[in-house]
């Protein structure tokens, strides 16, 4: 069951709504999210493209442009390094993009996720030195990657490094010895970044060692928008904020097809929407609604969404899906292809084999899904408990494609709010390979630090991670992570973060309009969750492909009645689903729906609590 949490926030809301044109509520919700203050709160309702941080902040920013001026003048070839997910295809595109408005003599590779895993690799440089290439420049990859730009440097490869992931690190540890003699490690006294050797390094997260904080002022931005601000710095910033209508520049014209591509990676790559993550995407999916990119235009009418103003869940749900298909199932280089197409036809085409590609990753899921969830019950069956006996989820599907473990970890890690990882085997013998999702009380990559002794590769961030290791290593290692894992129960349970208390009598349209201030909404940036007591609720009927939406009718103290919707299994509702009208507190949020030119509110179900 989950954990429901009312938040109690201080702040003087009628002043701040005065001052920001807002509703006193609105004003509360908005400091939910953490935004202090007059000035924070007209920034986070009217922050525009003005706003962002000048990309000069960046270390070595101004060493970049440099650099790459004088590649692109002497018609030096330059080799693009991405990766497989959206976040590694945008980012890849951005690129290409710009260096080819730019005139430079410029080429793409991205990994084979089967074949070379995450980022660049030897065999990746070899083929760079192969084609005679002067300069590497890597997007969402790299930091890590000290071994393969060894090799690029040693052949005399210029070596520009450009990511938004964690830095490798050694913690210095002051040892001391007990009065039995026994040895104990005391916590850092220092943190060593390990950096890898390159010509040009452009990283958010890296650190000013004078200063010990990060040279660019906002740390969570992902690889596409590390890459945007390149871009910028290296056109002259040219300004975007006002109407498109007024732009007079072909580079104002290149950076607002940019934008889009940002914004769509920012949220696939599960950005915090915040500060600059939330301009981002507020301005970026209005120039991808608008885009002149063929392939990306072809993509978005494929999948149903011409007609819709793009919203977080279209990018996350509906278009990166797709373009992540091509890495998973196929080769990345389909979908960063879409995007360099001209041709409307091939577009379409390619477009259609995304979607297509996409269908069958779902289908895979859901048995990869059904097989990990069977293998979790069993030993629980084994143990005689109801959850699982493990506090990290480490489960082994040799029969999975290696490329959709990572979806299948993030649908255990939903349903057992634990952290998981899922394996099977790779291409080759004796090795395994897979990806982990984690939950907010668990550092997954400083904890995979603690046991890198373990893996042959491994690399990712607080919530995520992704590795290789040799089969034979397999049970130590999952023994090694349950028996460092200082997890308390309270840890393993979802907490719902609760706006208000707000019956439904008190939503109307207005206000329900009202709740658009808070767009785009997701990670860090949560939509406007309401608790309400003592509703009544009764099931009207069950339906969808998977009979996964519940129609009910509910009905409060004061016997006012309302519609409301539960996106959940009828096997995963049996208490409402058995016939009977049961007394409940509520998590909810509203919703305008529109059908046929009317328009209509309703509210969605969050969590429930059958009364007793």
């Amino acid at each position: 069951m989950a954990n429901w949490l009312v938040y109690h926030k201080k702040e003087d809301f009628d002043a701040v709504a005065k001052a920001c044109g807002i509703s006193p509520v609105t004003a509360r919700l908005i400091r939910n999210r953490d935004v202090i203050g007059i000035e924070d709160t007209r920034e986070y309702l009217h922050g525009t493209l003005k706003d962002l941080p000048d990309p000069f902040l960046f270390h070595d920013m101004d060493r970049a442009v440099e650099i790459l001026g004088d590649k692109i003048s002497q018609h030096q070839k330059i080799r693009i390094i991405g990766d497989y997910d959206v976040d590694g295809i945008c980012s890849s595109f951005i690129l290409w993009r710009l260096f080819s408005f730019l005139g430079a003599r410029v080429s793409c590779d991205l990994p084979d996720r089967r074949k070379d895993g995450y980022g660049i690799n030897e065999r990746l440089v070899q083929e760079a030195i192969r084609d005679g290439v002067d300069t590497i420049i890597t997007c969402d990859n790299g930091i890590a990657a000290a071994e393969p730009l060894q090799m690029a440097k040693a052949a005399g490869l210029t070596v520009i490094v450009t990511d938004h992931h964690e830095i490798p690190y050694i913690d210095d540890r002051q040892t001391d010895f007990d009065g039995d003699g026994t040895q104990t490690e005391r916590s850092p006294l220092s943190r060593r970044y390990i950096l890898p050797p390159a010509d040009v390094i452009i990283e958010p997260k890296l650190v000013d060692p004078g200063t010990g904080r990060t040279w660019y002022p906002f740390t969570e931005i992902c690889g596409a928008e590390v890459v945007y601000k390149l871009a910028s710095a290296l056109l002259g910033m040219p300004d975007i904020a006002g109407d498109p209508k007024d732009d007079t520049t072909t580079e104002q014209t290149l950076m607002r097809e940019l934008l889009g591509f940002a914004a769509i990676a920012t949220v696939c790559d599960v950005m915090p929407l915040s500060k600059e993550n939330r301009i981002i995407v507020r301005c970026g999916l209005q120039e991808a609604k608008r885009t002149r990119n063929t392939g990306l235009k072809s993509l978005i009418m494929t999948t149903g969404l011409s007609d819709a103003d793009l919203s977080c869940y279209h990018a996350g749900f509906i278009l990166g899906p797709c373009l992540n298909a091509s890495g998973r199932l196929d080769t990345a280089e389909r979908a960063l292809g879409l995007f360099m197409e001209e041709d409307e036809g091939r577009a379409m085409a390619l477009a259609a084999e995304l979607k297509g590609l996409n269908e069958s990753r779902k289908a895979m899921t859901e048995q990869g899904m059904r097989d990990a969830d069977a293998m979790i019950r069993e030993e629980m069956q084994a143990h005689g408990t109801d959850r699982p006996v493990n506090r990290v989820l480490i489960i082994y599907l040799p029969n999975v494609h290696e490329s959709i473990a990572g979806i299948i970890a993030g649908r255990i890690r939903e349903k057992y709010e634990r952290p998981t990882f899922v394996l099977t085997n790779a291409q080759e013998e004796g090795m395994l390979k897979g990806s982990g999702r984690s939950i907010d009380a668990y550092d997954m990559y400083g904890e995979m630090n603690r046991c890198s002794e373990y893996f042959e590769k491994f690399g990712g961030h607080k919530m995520a991670a992704g590795l290789s290791i040799r089969k034979e290593k397999l049970t130590a290692w999952k023994a090694a992570m349950n028996e460092n894992c200082t997890l308390q129960d309270a840890d393993m349970q979802e907490t719902i973060h609760i706006d208000m208390e707000l019956p439904p009598r008190f939503v109307s349209m207005q206000f329900a309009e009202e709740l658009k201030v808070l767009e785009p909404c997701g990670t860090g940036n949560a939509r406007a969750l309401f608790v309400t007591r003592n509703l009544r609720l009764r099931v009207e009927s069950v339906f969808g492909k998977n009979r996964n939406v519940i129609r009910l009718r509910a009905q409060d103290e004061r016997g006012m009645s309302f519609n409301f919707i539960l996106f959940r299994r009828e096997e995963d509702a049996k208490d409402l689903c058995d016939g009977e009208t049961h007394d409940c507190n509520v998590v909810y949020y509203p919703e305008i729906n529109e059908y046929r030119d009317r328009r209509s509110l309703q509210f969605i179900i969050r969590d429930y609590r059958i009364l007793l």
